[in-house]
């Protein structure tokens, strides 16, 4: 049971809601460059509006929504810096990255050495940003004043291509797992979004000394959820656009969510309650949805 204060170790993200303008081209990329599959979809009745989700080995990995009026996503508005794909080893991540890397519709923008992980970064056709990673192992992550030691350091695609990639693993596509480790989103300044995500959602702060920047997580792994205004400082509320549609994340018990909505309603945040997901925005407006577990394809659709 989670305590008044923090969320429960075992919180995880889940699949990212993205709201898309042409969801045959976002479907056909996150299958072709992710290897995502689509597995299942539910249209309005009539028929305006498509909601599908895509994933792997059943799991559900983004689910994309069809929303073709609204406004293209603003890079310095309030909202998603990327969503972040984990995979459990380098042969997996490497087959990942290099079919990313062979769509001609991929945009690459950059791969880190971060200490606790290995990342490459992509850019999606419609402007939203994707991480491709794999953790180091836990024991080998440092801890510095009470904070998790994360950094920027040069990692070669090349050479990392050439020493994890295999015929068998990228061959295997969709069959292998992956998950969604965690969002990174654009906010308007760190302080607010302390107040929201680390004191009302209950994460805890791992790393606060980067640059314009705060990670927090639970269970003390790395983050599960960043914030940065290195593009959005000042950003007010969100217009309505494109792009980030929800951020879910998922608490193991209904206890987690009466320990949310206690400190929502200390902090007089409004929220909405099923009795098995609490959903509540941020402070520009990002929502948020928290569920417990055992949620099918169908609860994804229904977000």
């Amino acid at each position: 049971m989670t305590t008044d204060t923090r969320l429960d170790a075992a919180t995880h993200m889940a699949a990212p809601t993205l709201r898309v303008g042409d969801l045959e081209l976002m479907s056909s990329y996150y299958s072709g460059a992710f290897a995502f599959d689509p597995l299942e979809e539910r249209a309005d009745a009539r028929g305006r509006t498509v909601h599908r989700v895509l994933g792997r080995a059943g799991i559900p990995m983004v689910s994309l929504i069809h929303t073709p009026d609204l406004p293209g996503v603003d890079p310095r508005q309030a909202g998603l810096f990327h969503n972040a794909f984990l995979f459990t080893d380098a042969a997996n991540l490497a087959a990942t990255v290099y079919r990313a890397a062979q769509d001609p519709r991929s945009r690459f923008v950059g791969s880190s050495d971060h200490l606790v992980s290995e990342a490459f970064y992509f850019t999606d056709p419609e402007g939203n940003g994707v991480e491709l990673y794999t953790d180091r192992p836990r024991d080998t992550w440092r801890h510095e004043r009470g904070q998790i030691v994360m950094g920027s350091e040069w990692l070669d695609p090349n050479a990392y291509l050439q020493s994890h990639l295999t015929q068998d693993v990228l061959d295997a596509g969709s069959t292998l797992n992956g998950t969604v480790g965690h969002v990174h989103l654009q906010v308007g300044d760190i302080p607010t979004a302390r107040a929201f995500y680390v004191d009302a959602l209950g994460f805890e702060s791992t790393l606060s000394e980067f640059r314009g920047a705060l990670f927090a997580s639970a269970g003390g792994y790395h983050h599960h959820i960043a914030m940065n205004g290195w593009n959005s400082a000042g950003s007010g509320p969100r217009a309505a656009s494109l792009g980030l549609g929800d951020v879910a994340i998922t608490v193991p018990s209904r206890d987690d969510l009466d320990a949310l909505g206690a400190r929502l309603r200390e902090r007089r945040v409004p929220f909405a309650d099923d009795g098995r997901a609490i959903v509540v925005a941020d402070p520009w407006g990002t929502q948020v949805t928290v569920a417990v577990p055992g949620g099918t394809v169908e609860d994804v659709l229904g977000v």
